[in-house]
């Protein structure tokens, strides 16, 4: 565990960055403020509470600062200029992974969550003596402190597995090595913090525009919904307990009865614009992210060169580009969809055309150009968004959409002004998840049913002469299950999500550890293309093994520990 050294820093960090930013502290130089001082003031208080919200996970990208994703880690997408620390994660190679960046999803964090968790539990255990302040209202932020510590603490389990539980301040000489506790212990805890902090925060409605982006009752039930679908599944879950999935269906249909939360919320009538609305009915609780330099998430991940991008490395897999129906709702391997391999991009699920830059593609006023062309006299050219001798361009032929705003145009453009926020809830989710645990706990009735063509049918899927927006009717439990994976891995797809069902699910042998594919494109002299679906070489292979479905704690933590921690099993 992280001794409390490591606690006195991160409060010591935070008040530096406060007085950087705002003159909260206004004291004289080379004066120390202590707890004490910080809580004997509201203003400074409430500052300090509110640092806690920069330890929560709020990007998609963050393997390594802003070129690698949980979507290069799951079978949506590899990293085309293969960096090493999404590759090592490709191999297995997890302890290397962790020691080797300061920015990954494993040490980062585990060192982010406990350092959040430590200004949590000083800032619960001091807030009775903050004297009384409009400033600092002393029910909303406990309300927002237990939140906050649920979610570091879910982040943690969803990851490692038990962790040990830290709920209180320490002091100097406490001895903090703790073990593990038990995963279900740690649900507990977390259940505890939430059913608290419903009591606590305010309803979206009376939060107030100056204090979006906290946490809200909708927030709090949202979390108990994922935390609690996370229990019932598989990975935690193995004696299939149906009472598991039961409290999974609950928690989400507290959050959809419109009452709960003081707050109805809805499907947003677009799908497109999922991640770049400043407000919607199906929000949640977001991280908004305004309008982004060219630089950095987008030409470093999501822009192709072709189009000024600096590396292309989010590419989408042929695997996930299958996964797209047709506009019909049948799948692509249904001979009565309609489908055509030389065509393969045409009356296709509309989400696949907001997910996904392919060939052909009209964009920012041109052509997206994936191809490769050979004269008759055997000279060999590529189009501009493509090209194999260099390893800045796509592996795949594909470009990732969803993370790329049309806005942002860097030859002879703007540098866009498009949001790309990060969505922790949103609505679909908890319509999913109520989806996934009802059918487990109860088969598949017509709610279940009901969420996945509410959700088809905002897709802009056609209905069908059944209305049931191309699923099969009087499915088995077993065929709905199926459905609902594949439903979130399209309506969710890009949004951190996927590699953690994969997890959830124990099902990284059969859909990580199987060929990735991408597309080979050519030009025909006549102007049209031939598609061929081509495996990718060796760097884009992946592996997965049952070892995978929790992380290594990482090698520090275990050392510093004096035998304390047990690492997980096939990790030692």
């Amino acid at each position: 565990m992280k001794n409390y050294k490591i606690y006195s820093l991160v409060f010591l960090l935070t008040l530096l960055t406060i007085s950087c930013k705002k003159d909260f502290l206004n004291r004289t130089p080379e004066i120390a403020l202590d707890d004490n001082g910080v809580f004997a003031d509201p203003l400074r208080a409430a500052s300090y509470a509110d640092a806690a919200y920069n330890y929560m996970i709020n990007d998609y990208a963050r393997f390594n600062d802003h070129r690698g994703s949980t979507a290069q880690a799951s079978d949506e997408a590899v990293s085309g200029n293969s960096e090493s620390s999404v590759t090592t994660l490709n191999r297995g190679l997890y302890h290397d992974h962790s020691n080797s960046a300061s920015l990954n999803d494993m040490r980062d964090v585990w060192t982010r969550c406990y350092a959040g968790i430590a200004i949590n539990n000083k800032v619960l255990a001091r807030m009775a003596g903050v004297p009384a302040a409009t400033v600092f209202p002393k029910q909303r932020i406990e309300g927002e402190m237990r939140f906050l510590r649920a979610f570091s603490y879910f982040e943690l389990i969803k990851r490692f597995g038990g962790v040990p539980i830290m709920d209180k301040e320490y002091s100097v000489n406490d001895d903090i090595n703790f073990p593990r506790a038990s995963y279900q212990a740690c649900v507990d805890f977390i259940i505890a913090d939430l059913d608290k902090a419903v009591t606590l925060l305010n309803n979206d409605a009376d939060n107030g525009a100056s204090n979006y982006g906290r946490a809200t009752k909708g927030g709090a039930l949202a979390l108990k919904s994922r935390v609690l679908l996370y229990a019932a599944s598989p990975l935690n879950n193995p004696n299939n307990d149906k009472a598991k999935w039961q409290l999974a269906a609950d928690a989400a249909s507290k959050l959809m009865d419109g009452t709960s939360a003081g707050q109805t919320y809805a499907l947003q009538s677009t799908y497109a614009d999922i991640l770049n609305m400043a407000s919607s009915p199906e929000y949640i609780m977001i991280k908004i992210r305004g309008p982004r330099a060219i630089d950095g998430i987008l030409a470093d991940y999501a822009m192709s060169p072709g189009s000024g991008g600096a590396q292309g490395q989010m590419n989408p897999t042929q695997n996930h580009v299958d996964m797209y129906e047709m506009a019909n709702g049948k799948a692509i391997t249904d001979a009565t969809s309609g489908y055509n391999p030389q065509q393969p991009y045409l009356n296709r699920d509309p989400r696949f055309y907001a997910n996904i830059l392919y060939n052909d593609q009209a964009w920012q006023g041109k052509k997206i150009e994936m191809w490769s062309s050979t004269s008759s006299t055997g000279v060999v050219t590529y189009g501009k968004d493509w090209n194999p001798t260099n390893i800045i361009y796509t592996a795949t032929r594909y470009y990732c959409k969803k993370y790329w705003p049309e806005t942002y145009v860097r030859l002879g453009g703007t540098s866009g002004t498009a949001l790309i926020n990060y969505i922790f809830f949103r609505y679909a989710e908890i319509m999913l998840n109520y989806a996934e645990a009802q059918n487990e706990a109860n088969g598949p009735d017509a709610s279940v049913y009901k969420q996945l063509t509410d959700i088809r049918a905002r897709a802009g899927i056609a209905a069908g002469a059944n209305n049931l927006y191309g699923l099969k009717a009087n499915m088995t439990q077993d065929e709905m299950r199926l459905a609902i994976r594949h439903e979130r891995a399209i309506e969710l797809a890009f949004e951190d999500h996927r590699w953690y069902d994969i997890m959830r699910w124990k099902i990284g042998p059969q859909v990580i550890a199987t060929p990735m594919y991408g597309m080979n494109v050519v030009k025909n002299s006549n102007g049209s293309f031939t598609y061929t679906p081509v495996v990718l070489g060796p760097n884009f292979q992946k592996t997965y093994t049952a070892k995978q479905d929790r992380y290594p704690i990482p090698r520090s933590e275990i050392y510093k520990s004096n035998g304390v921690l047990i690492q997980n099993p096939g990790w030692e």
